[in-house]
């Protein structure tokens, strides 16, 4: 397990969950293919966020800690994005997948805000030339959009979403952050394809 698998998994998560998400995919191929994209996009996630884990050293480390939340948060989306992919059609299930998705978002927001300290001690506080300062900003903007999708993809006890658009766009914009962090952070050789 490396850098370059952990960044690679995130990018892969963040591609699906962007394909999922993308304006006009759930019209034209279905709630339940969206849903299903997001599960899929949640693993990779989860596998990135653990080797992210192992190699944060040493543990309680700001830079471990914010692994440790992150993880648990990619957990939580594997829990709400597996809900979803059957929730979908059962009207009384879709709050059940609203709580992990809040939770998911807030521990993504946590983990971001710790990164950014963890950051700001590595580098220094305002480092536009540095990749890993580049990377914690932008994955704490794709972290704000996904917590905005959170509170547009809140579900009334009727059964209806608060705000689609908002919980699509946000998770959409959010995944297209992620995949940029994960790029920033990816070792130059990668990225040249060296």
């Amino acid at each position: 397990m490396t850098l370059t698998h952990q960044c690679w998994l995130f990018v892969v998560g963040s591609a699906f969950f962007a394909a999922a998400t993308m304006p006009g995919v759930a019209a034209v191929a279905g709630a339940g293919a969206a849903n299903a994209l997001c599960f899929v996009g949640s693993w990779f996630f989860t596998s990135a966020a653990w080797i992210q884990l192992v190699l944060s050293r040493p543990e309680g480390s700001p830079e471990w800690r914010s692994a440790a939340v992150q993880f648990g948060g990619t957990v939580l989306f594997n829990v709400s994005t597996g809900a979803s992919v059957w929730a979908h059609e059962v009207m009384a299930e879709r709050r059940l997948v609203w709580a992990p998705d809040a939770t998911g978002s807030l521990a993504f927001l946590v983990s971001a805000a710790i990164g950014i300290v963890a950051v700001t001690a590595s580098v220094g506080g305002w480092k536009p030339e540095s990749r890993d300062w580049q990377a914690q900003w932008v994955n704490m903007i794709g972290c704000i959009a996904f917590a905005a999708s959170a509170v547009g993809a809140f579900v009334y006890r009727t059964g209806s979403v608060a705000d689609v658009a908002l919980a699509n766009l946000g998770t959409f914009l959010g995944a297209l952050c992620f995949l940029a962090a994960a790029l920033l952070v990816l070792p130059r050789r990668q990225v040249a394809g060296a």
